[in-house]
């Protein structure tokens, strides 16, 4: 007699879910510091049978740790299940609300859906499988620290211990079933723009403003939405000393995305003729450090993953929806170590802001998915 019963009826707590999303939420974990909530994941991982590794990471990264954890299955195939446990700031004293099935912050913070919903929805669905005795496929974990601005926990991820070929991260908004299988490419630009100091009131003319640099640089630049493919941004800027000086100085840093390759090289390169041509022009000097934050991936639809995820979403009654994306998450950085790896969506809405929301049927629902997924 198999004494495992089948999942077709069986259904996540949505209580018990809600419950640990709120704990979650409300425990600090800005980036850098991610120790407390590790700690706690850690704890609940091993009280779910997990073997749990913590993952040391650069004290000058973070407080906390990235963690592997594996639960052995009894039926074919492995997956890696990803999430981030970094907020952005303002992520400090969350106190979430919920309204009509929809979970927000008080509208000081940002509530933390990001991504912690991710996470909340792996151990729930763990959870359901365990108190109902369902088989289920090895489960893999990566959780890591410092996802915001810049990648960085991923990056210093051990793949090594990942035995898995195939993974998911939660870490996507919009409608459950949203399958993210296309995102770009990232390359930073700092510019430093050294000018000349002068009295502005005195002598403008024996100074070279470096402000005057920037903004002819930046008038002649492609930014925005380059493409359908394709975006540049500058989205810091710093200087001056006092207005009756000539601005002797100026920093920028900025940035280009592409889901190609060329492209994204194309502009990149544009930016910095342009900023190099603004600097010659006025007589002023210019140091560009270029880097790349994360590579592009792309999976084909017709890929068995995919196929397997939207095979899952179709028996739960879920329209997936197989798309790209112009942010870079986790699955960037894995898809570069040589997972084939998927971003799929939460549901969370207005991330990065004091107006993040999530639905709770949302939450449910992306639970009720890996739960079916994991025992197919």
């Amino acid at each position: 007699m198999n004494r495992y019963r089948s999942n077709s009826m069986t259904q996540v707590d949505q209580n018990r879910l809600v419950d640990n999303f709120l704990h979650l939420v409300k425990i600090d974990s800005e980036s850098g510091n991610e120790k407390e909530v590790a700690l706690d994941i850690e704890s609940q991982l091993q009280g779910l049978g997990f073997c749990v590794e913590r993952l040391a990471v650069p004290e000058t990264l973070s407080n906390g740790f990235n963690i592997y954890a594996k639960l052995p299955g009894t039926l074919d195939g492995s997956i890696v299940l990803s999430c981030h446990m970094d907020t952005v700031t303002p992520g400090n004293g969350i106190q979430p609300i919920i309204e009509d099935g929809i979970i927000r912050s008080n509208g000081e913070t940002i509530l933390g859906g990001d991504d912690k919903s991710g996470i909340a929805a792996i151990l729930e669905a763990v959870k359901t499988l365990q108190e109902n005795n369902l088989a289920h496929k090895t489960i893999e974990i990566a959780f890591t620290v410092y996802e915001e601005g810049g990648l960085r926990g991923s990056q210093e991820f051990d793949c090594a211990k990942i035995e898995s070929e195939v993974g998911i991260v939660l870490d996507s908004g919009g409608p459950i079933g949203t399958i993210i299988a296309v995102a770009p490419g990232q390359q930073n630009l700092k510019v430093t723009i050294t000018g000349k100091p002068a009295h502005a009131g005195l002598a403008p003319e024996q100074g070279i403003n470096a402000l005057t640099v920037a903004s002819d640089a930046i008038s002649n630049m492609n930014l925005s939405r380059i493409d359908e493919e394709t975006t540049a941004n500058i989205g810091v800027v710093s200087g001056g000393q006092a207005t009756n000086i000539v601005m002797p100085s100026l920093y920028l840093e900025a940035e280009a995305r592409s889901l190609d390759e060329g492209k994204l090289a194309k502009q990149v390169s544009h930016m910095v003729e342009t900023f190099e041509a603004a600097a010659t022009k006025h007589g002023a000097k210019i140091d560009i450090v270029s880097s790349r934050a994360y590579n592009p991936f792309q999976i084909p639809e017709s890929h068995p993953h995919i196929q397997s995820v939207k095979e899952v979403f179709t028996q739960l009654d879920i329209e997936p929806i197989v798309t790209s994306t112009g942010g870079g998450s986790d699955a960037n950085i894995f898809a570069e170590k040589g997972l084939t790896i998927v971003n799929l969506s939460t549901g969370m809405a207005k991330v990065h802001t004091t107006e993040e929301y999530i639905a709770i049927e949302d939450m449910r629902k992306i639970s009720q998915f890996l739960m079916a997924y994991l025992t197919k």
